[in-house]
């Protein structure tokens, strides 16, 4: 029976990132939206189905909250979603779907580093190697972007995209840490109703967002509306809650050190997708980058366990 758990812990670890892969893949559906109004579309979709799965008990939930975890939410829905996706957007247009996946990729990496400091973290000996290897799959991939000819996009552009990446993997991370956290602290809020929550709040800041976004876009066809409204709507449906559904499964059925590894399946996904979009296979630089980064988190997970716990619950 524990083999079989484990067989379906994984296979919903896999499917959670086949999900979350497709986030990378939304900026190239609908190239003609700006980051706002990708971001803004997006949440706003996810942020009215978490309300209406949320409604029935709403009191009771909300309940449990008090001043401080509403202003905990605020931000960790401004980090870990909008702020996030903005930046990820910018990557994907910019440095294209490898680039960014990769970069984004290396949170588990990041978070490890973020625990250096706690009581329980291993030492730097141990987690060192893996962080440096990391560190090099990043430049091994930005080397490899702005080499690349034939793209549409200049230097400058990929230096832009490969800093938003960054900036994007800093603010997940951010997310990462505070939202385990935060769960820790409200143990009677169920992982499910804490999600839900961060939508609801994250949808109301796309609706403040989705002002400015819409009057200071350029003229729409209605087939570009309709293509942004089908994506935000699909990634929403897909990533944020049949994504998260996948990924609670995975959180009961495997260890929290064999758990914190699924997280490799979203980026290799990313890349898939990617591929398949521009019509290419992998180069031979970025298929190495791609093996130092599995190989990086793998073994930074195993270095650094109790930090595999601070990536099992949220939205990508």
């Amino acid at each position: 029976m524990a083999s079989r758990d484990r067989l379906i812990g994984v296979a919903s670890g896999l499917g959670a990132g086949a999900m979350w892969g497709l986030v990378f893949l939304a900026p190239k559906v609908a190239p003609d939206a700006s980051p706002m109004l990708m971001s803004a579309g997006r949440y706003l979709a996810y942020g009215i189905i978490a309300a209406l799965l949320l409604a029935p008990r709403w009191r009771r939930v909300a309940g449990l909250l008090d001043l401080k975890a509403w202003r905990a939410l605020a931000w960790l829905s401004l980090a870990g979603n909008v702020v996030y996706y903005l930046f990820l957007v910018v990557s994907v247009h910019f440095a294209g779907v490898a680039a960014s996946a990769l970069i984004v990729g290396m949170v588990p990496v990041v978070v490890a580093v973020w625990g250096l400091r706690d009581p329980d973290a291993p030492p730097l000996r141990r987690v060192g190697p893996p962080i440096l290897l990391a560190a090099l799959a990043v430049a091994l991939i930005g080397w490899e972007s702005l080499s690349r000819d034939g793209q549409g996009r200049d230097a400058g552009q990929v230096v832009i995209g490969l800093v938003c990446g960054l900036a994007a993997l800093l603010c997940w991370s951010a997310y990462a840490v505070g939202n385990s956290r935060w769960m820790a602290r409200l143990p009677r809020v169920s992982a499910h109703d804490w999600s839900l929550l961060t939508g609801v709040v994250t949808g109301a800041f796309a609706l403040l967002l989705a002002v400015p976004a819409v009057l200071t876009m350029e003229t729409a066809t209605g087939d570009q509306w309709a293509r942004l409204a089908g994506v935000s709507i699909g990634v929403a449906i897909l990533a944020s809650i049949v994504g998260n559904a996948f990924w609670n499964q995975a959180s009961r059925l495997l260890p929290l050190s064999m758990l914190g590894q699924m997280i490799v399946f979203e980026t290799l996904f990313a890349f898939l997708y990617g591929y398949l979009w521009e019509g290419r296979g992998p180069t031979v630089i970025e298929i190495v980058a791609m093996i130092m980064m599995v190989v990086s988190v793998v073994w930074c997970l195993r270095a650094h366990r109790p930090t595999a716990a601070v990536v099992v619950d949220g939205d990508h």
